[in-house]
């Protein structure tokens, strides 16, 4: 299907901004407010039904702020939840964060725990980001739940990337280890593979792409460098067998399509468990939008069918 109507006037707009002239503080400033009015505050998002408490955990480079929402109704599994952003930017409030775990926690009746780990910047690197995550979720698998219940670890683009370096942190030190993986549109690997040619003539109509030297950008502000990457930097370059069985989301309309296409055959023939959803007319990212958007709404019935298990 053609790209959803929502992102196109996304388009539309940025164009006109541009098109209207000024500085480029003015063009920003009407970008700004058009993406503000039709993307609404994800702050606001409606938490009926769900307890929301923040803690602090303790971490190799300091304290982590976590973000906990736990549904009012029976809690019957948990999840450790990282937020996108190219590893540099991202904060809890986003809807790719704030949002998803409400309803994740909602939908699935599962405590989430949303994870505010440092982002690379101001010197920070690799491995700061994943050491984070990590001890977030050692911190988050010791919190009492209901005996037997399930937790899954999970994360979007970046923040996939993250949550399946630590669930390769916990299989190769044998502690415990995820019941499953909950991945959306993930950036697992450098090089980033290429679409197939009916794929990037589709991506012609979107205007903001991930060009090459984007993601190579972000690999080097992330890992210091371009060449030799550690392999769980972006783990799709790690060994994969022994994971938990996983559920990816696959955005339509995205330059890291092809990541996650891959990622997902790599997860098959080694053996584990995976199901994976197409988001139609989705561009990259498109879980940090409202819910109201039928393909997140979509996206996220998906990802709470994987955690009632």
């Amino acid at each position: 299907m053609p790209v959803d109507e929502y992102f196109t006037a996304i388009f539309r707009a940025t164009e006109a901004a541009a098109a209207a002239g000024g500085t480029e503080a003015e063009i920003q400033e009407r970008t700004q407010a058009f993406l503000q009015a039709h993307q609404g505050d994800p702050k606001q998002w409606d938490a009926t039904g769900v307890a929301i408490e923040v803690a602090a955990v303790a971490g190799p480079h300091g304290p982590i702020p976590v973000r906990v929402y736990r549904p009012e109704a029976e809690t019957t599994g948990a999840i450790l939840w990282a937020h996108g952003g190219g590893f540099l930017a991202g904060d809890l409030d986003m809807y790719e964060a704030h949002a998803v775990a409400v309803e994740l926690a909602r939908r699935a009746g599962a405590a989430v725990a949303s994870v505010d780990y440092r982002l690379a910047v101001e010197g920070v690197r690799y491995p700061v980001p994943i050491d984070d995550v990590h001890a977030a979720w050692n911190w988050w698998t010791a919190q009492p739940l209901p005996e037997g219940a399930p937790i899954a670890l999970g994360g979007a683009s970046a923040g996939a990337a993250l949550a399946l370096a630590s669930a390769l942190r916990s299989r190769d030190a044998g502690t415990r280890a995820p019941d499953a993986l909950l991945l959306a549109y993930p950036f697992a690997h450098y090089p980033n593979p290429a679409l197939t040619p009916e794929q990037s003539e589709a991506m012609a109509a979107v205007p903001h792409r991930f060009a090459p030297e984007d993601i190579e950008g972000m690999v080097r502000n992330y890992v210091g460098r371009i060449g030799d990457v550690p392999p769980d930097a972006l783990p799709g370059a790690a060994r994969l067998d022994g994971l938990p069985a996983t559920r990816i989301v696959v955005a339509e309309y995205d330059d890291l399509r092809a990541s996650a296409e891959l990622l997902e055959r790599q997860l098959r023939e080694v053996g584990v468990p995976v199901a994976s959803y197409l988001a139609r007319g989705m561009t990259h990212g498109h879980l940090n939008h409202s819910p109201k958007l039928a393909e997140v709404d979509r996206s996220l019935d998906f990802f709470a069918e994987g955690l009632r298990g």
